[in-house]
């Protein structure tokens, strides 16, 4: 048989991938940021700690939030009292024990949302991508989703655990990487995190549970990702035109960790986070764009819409002001924090939704980039995720055309 040289970049041209369906969904337990600190110091037992409480209500009235959803509520609280974290009790059997149902579960709400709109049947997808910190299990949650969702037993899955805030991100880079790499591949990406993993009562000793608590919520989210679209049923959404990865120098040890322990999750948050990453956003997006001939500086990233990981207030702020953007470039993040919370690896994709129904219609050519855009996400490392994005309805997607403005 004679072999034939196989030209890579391009089938990957021929072949880019592009997000094709989005779908969200949220437990039913919602709780309004004005009244978190009064509903979790009685859910804990806790009401003996006013100064505790003072300190959480001052963190909810600056946090940009205004209501979260939680899988979990005082009654389940009560009946696992280990999962407060008191007198060194083990509790990570029980957190374990009710994630690993719940975790596919919320996943499942938010695939099926997807599958639905995307407009083929669950038998289609070829592979599954799964990303959660919300425990660990063999088989795990990628498993139990497949059977949930009705896929195909073949079906080829991956699991990417303990990603924390970049996780949404990377699944979507590795989705890219295997629709464009197996033709006619349809992939499911989906990401659900379940703060459960991580609640505890108050605590003196561990100033970073109250950051925590005050900031993150329950969500999963989900998409479809695939090349070669075939339309009319399949309506591209996102071309994903490159991805990247990046840490920032000297960050690698202890900034923004996190640690499974017998008693959960344990999250360290990085007071000097922001700040680093203020300092060093440029440098990460501007590496990842030089190969497009995309460049920014002088207010030049205004040219680009952007989704970016709503990590809390203060690290969407030192993204504004690290690239100079204007206040409504950060908008679709920012209402994805206010009325959700920070969903860690699962925000990400709600961002996109968001800025989707914001652009329904069109009006991406209002841009001078004609519908260019980067998606970043930033977490424990500090890592930076960046995909350039195209709008697949701009013009420059209709023509087929990836232009620089500044070129």
């Amino acid at each position: 048989m004679a072999s034939h040289p196989v030209d890579v970049d391009k089938i990957r041209h021929g072949q880019r991938a592009a997000v094709l369906a989005i779908g969200t969904a949220n437990p039913m337990n919602c709780v309004r940021q004005d009244e978190y600190a009064d509903w979790y110091f009685r859910a804990t037992g806790s009401d003996h700690l006013p100064h505790l409480k003072a300190k959480m209500k001052r963190m909810c009235d600056r946090s940009g939030i205004r209501k979260r959803y939680f899988h979990h509520s005082e009654r389940m609280i009560r009946e696992h009292p280990a999962l407060l974290g008191r007198d060194e009790l083990p509790s990570l059997n029980a957190r374990q024990d009710i994630l690993a149902a719940a975790v596919p579960e919320l996943a499942a709400a938010a695939a099926e949302d997807a599958i639905a709109e995307w407009g083929r049947p669950a038998s289609d997808v070829t592979h599954l991508v799964v990303c959660t910190y919300s425990g660990a299990h063999m088989p795990g949650a990628d498993l139990r989703l497949a059977s949930l969702l009705g896929l195909r037993p073949t079906v080829c899955r991956t699991v990417l655990y303990l990603q924390g805030c970049t996780a949404g991100s990377a699944a979507l880079r590795v989705a890219k990487d295997v629709a464009e790499n197996n033709r006619g591949a349809r992939v499911l990406v989906a990401c659900a995190e379940l703060t459960l993993v991580m609640l505890r009562a108050p605590d003196e000793a561990r100033p970073g549970t109250l950051v925590m608590q005050s900031m993150f919520g329950d969500g999963a989210s989900a998409a479809v990702v695939g090349a070669e679209a075939e339309e009319p049923v399949e309506r591209p959404l996102f071309e994903m035109v490159s991805a990247y990865q990046d840490v920032i120098p000297e960050t690698t040890d202890s900034r923004a960790a996190g640690q499974l322990n017998e008693d959960g999750l344990v999250f360290q948050p990085s007071s000097g986070m922001p700040a680093l990453v203020r300092q060093n956003i440029e440098r990460c997006v501007a590496d990842a764009l030089a190969p497009l001939g995309l460049r920014g500086g002088g207010g030049g990233w205004n040219e680009l819409f952007w989704a970016v990981q709503p990590s809390g207030r203060a690290i969407l702020d030192g993204v504004e002001a690290g690239l100079a953007l204007e206040p409504e470039k950060l908008a679709a993040s920012r209402r994805v924090l206010r009325e959700y919370g920070y969903m860690s690896g699962a925000s990400m994709l709600f961002v996109l939704d968001e800025l989707r129904r914001r652009h329904v219609g069109g009006g991406w050519d209002d841009m001078p980039a004609g519908g260019m855009g980067v998606m970043v996400g930033i977490g424990p490392g500090i890592s930076v995720e960046t995909m350039v994005l195209r709008a697949a309805n701009s013009s420059q997607s209709r023509n087929g055309v990836l232009r620089s403005p500044w070129q």
